[in-house]
């Protein structure tokens, strides 16, 4: 794929979506900590249905460890893995207290050795609650880059690397959204919906699906 190809890729979904923004509901760095740790095989909708629940009542590291793994688990029973996810929120919940002074660091070391929390939810992390320009590969991302062939890889760390090497400057920051959105909504698993893709022309995907 050209340098142009990807500037016009990443040009036009920020014309479409100006403000990307994750689709999971939180209001501080802790509360998307939570929600992203839920989420893994879990649907943002079910993830935010738990959390309307849960945050009124615990959003802080302290009111989540005097909830406790039972406590936790009552609030998030719809959710899958529901009770190592609870291990792994109060956990990591105790380890913010003692090592971080309640706080989420914004440092990636930090955050990865936080129980449960993976590259992945650290890149999460580091976008979307503090701004930097980190692209977190999950699947969505993983099947765009490799379909469109913006950045082919065999390992959702292969494609990272690739987008981080190759798009442009001015798009890093919100490049995790647009792609895994368009992931999620146009360009998705079982049949992509090419017919209505607006970067259909500038797409590498040998198969488009037929308008």
């Amino acid at each position: 794929m050209t340098p142009a190809q990807r500037r016009g890729i990443f040009t036009r979904l920020r014309k479409a979506n100006p403000q990307p923004a994750t689709e999971l509901e939180y209001g501080s760095p802790f509360e998307l900590l939570v929600a992203v740790m839920l989420s893994a095989q879990a649907t943002d909708r079910s993830v935010n249905l738990a959390t309307r629940r849960l945050f009124p009542c615990a959003n802080t590291p302290e009111s989540i460890v005097r909830l406790g793994v039972s406590g936790l688990s009552r609030y998030i029973e719809s959710i899958n893995f529901r009770n190592t996810k609870a291990k792994h929120i109060v956990a990591t919940a105790r380890l913010l207290i003692e090592r971080h002074g309640g706080e989420v660091p914004q440092d990636r070391t930090a955050l990865e050795a936080l129980p449960g929390v993976g590259r992945k939810t650290a890149s999460v992390i580091l976008n979307t609650a503090f701004g930097l320009e980190e692209i977190a590969v999950d699947t969505h991302i993983f099947r765009v880059a490799n379909r469109t062939g913006l950045a082919p890889g065999a390992t959702p760390r292969a494609v990272e690397e690739g987008l981080a090497a190759t798009t442009p400057r001015e798009f890093r920051r919100n490049a995790h959204h647009w792609l895994l959105l368009h992931g999620r909504y146009v360009c998705k698993a079982r049949r992509p919906e090419c017919p209505r893709c607006l970067i259909r022309d500038l797409c590498e995907y040998p198969h488009k699906t037929p308008g």
